[in-house]
């Protein structure tokens, strides 16, 4: 190939890139899109994700704005990054945006024509959420099954005080899977699926992580239609086998409780009674994705924000021995801490509120999808858009928080005391809020607050080879974000 063959081909290529990029901006100026950065051709923005996209987006946003649209690919993303634009996509234009955007991966096992979390609000997805309330989260319930969780507790309560006795270092995080996943599967199944410190309980980590990570990272086979059947990068394939060994582990237990019925008393016992009164209305494909969603979600949510509750108090020693004193003082009142003192313990709250601000469970929330063109802020959100609510960046909000990126649950006890989790505040919304709220917010916020009494109150933990700031606090990126080195930590009595 001549000089000049070579020079033409290069100077086409570039006038096409110059061709596609001017169509970008008069796009953007004609539909008014909301501003954000000018992408490549073909992939448009998907190099600025990088490997942990909500602080990526964040960084955008600082330039951009907080509301900034991306293409990533053939689907036109709008990233909402601040507390006031949180409120008008989730609160004032909750019905515009409270579609799914269905990524390519929730289609394994047909996952996404089942699931809670998929479905479109709708009589299936409400007689689902029904469902969850009144036989699993609502207040009576939650009430009447606190004595499983006491259990549970005291068992991870031994665990620790084991360790403690032969100077063996605690996985922080694998022992409050391990908790999780049995107050889980003992509520819907009557069993226990794991064992502390054991290859079972990490077994399931790995399988429920992988779900996470499947279904949240990001996926080619989404931006680019066309390759939803090739899965180039096995996103699919791997959901379906993690979900797999899930469905097939729930499809043995529905086959024997059918061969046992009424001997025991759980959510699984529940859904079969009303699939025998009624198939129609809850088919048994029904009943093992709403596990799915239930199992998957209430195990790795709740471990993750207390492994990362855990690594910031070893990190900040002045704030650990604040919370063990108030949690140490009410046990000398009471002999023990029970699901109702938790009122009674301000600080306790106020670290956790700061592990939510800091460490969201889910920092892009769970993706939603414009119905219709809607206007916010004198931008256009397209129809069919995805619409990411970055709650990741809301929480180190500069002009909202002071010392946006410093551990300080003291924020919560004075200048931001009326801020909760709950869905009312905007700031602070790490399950969400609207119709699209967590159903499970209720049992997280009992078994977080008390699981992390557990290990404060009754231990004092010290490190084996470091000192507290050099723990390593990267994350690794799924619909949740965990910590890419489990906290270890030696526990000791007080």
């Amino acid at each position: 190939m001549d000089i000049l063959t070579s020079s033409l081909i290069v100077v086409s290529i570039a006038w096409i890139c110059i061709q596609i990029l001017s169509s970008d901006f008069r796009a953007r100026k004609s539909s008014k899109l909301p501003p954000g950065p000018y992408g490549l051709p073909i992939i448009g923005n998907i190099l600025h994700l990088g490997s942990n996209p909500h602080r990526s987006l964040a960084k955008l946003a600082r330039k951009y704005g907080p509301v900034m649209s991306l293409k990533l690919g053939s689907v036109t993303t709008v990233v909402f990054s601040s507390p006031e634009t949180a409120k008008l996509v989730l609160q004032k234009h909750d019905a515009s945006f409270s579609s799914r955007t269905i990524p390519s991966a929730s289609k394994a096992l047909r996952h996404d024509e089942f699931s809670m979390v998929w479905l479109p609000v709708g009589e299936q997805w409400r007689k689902l959420r029904k469902i969850c309330k009144e036989h699993m989260f609502s207040t009576s319930r939650l009430d009447a099954s606190e004595g499983l969780r006491r259990e549970k507790l005291q068992k991870l309560r031994d665990y620790v005080g084991e360790c403690c006795e032969t100077g063996r270092a605690v996985d922080v995080g694998e022992a409050a899977f391990t908790t999780s996943l049995n107050l889980m599967s003992a509520s819907l199944f009557s069993v226990e699926f794991g064992q502390f410190n054991s290859d079972s309980s990490q077994e399931m980590k790995d399988v429920v992580w992988g779900v996470m990570e499947s279904v949240g990272r990001p996926n080619l086979a989404d931006y680019f239609p066309v390759l939803k059947f090739a899965d180039p990068q096995r996103i699919l394939k791997g959901l379906e086998f993690y979900a797999g060994k899930l469905i097939a582990r729930f499809d043995e237990i529905i086959d024997e409780r059918l061969k046992s019925r009424g001997e025991k008393h759980d959510l699984v016992e529940v859904l079969i009674d009303l699939h025998q009164k009624d198939g129609a209305q809850l088919s048994r494909d029904d009943i093992k994705h709403l596990l799915l969603d239930l199992f998957v979600a209430g195990t790795d949510t709740t471990s993750g924000t207390v492994e990362w509750a855990m690594t910031e108090l070893i990190r900040n020693p002045t704030k650990m021995w604040k919370l063990r004193n108030e949690i140490r003082n009410l046990i000398e009142k009471n002999g023990k801490v029970e699901e109702s003192d938790i009122s009674l313990l301000p600080y306790l709250q106020a670290v956790v509120k700061e592990t939510f601000r800091l460490h969201p469970v889910a920092p892009f929330l769970v993706p939603h999808k414009a119905k219709s063109d809607v206007e916010i802020n004198g931008y256009i959100v397209p129809k069919n858009a995805q619409i990411l609510v970055n709650v990741w960046a809301s929480g180190r909000d500069p002009s909202f928080w002071e010392n946006a990126n410093e551990f300080m649950p003291e924020r919560f006890l004075n200048e931001n005391d009326g801020v909760d989790f709950k869905g009312q505040d905007f700031e602070l919304i790490p399950f969400g809020t609207g119709r699209r709220i967590c159903p499970g917010l209720p049992l997280a916020n009992r078994m977080v607050h008390q699981m992390l009494a557990t290990f404060v109150g009754d231990f004092e933990w010290r490190l084996e080879s470091m000192k507290p700031q050099e723990i390593d606090m990267n994350e690794k990126f799924g619909l949740t974000l965990q910590k890419v080195v489990p906290l270890q930590a030696i526990p000791t009595k007080l």
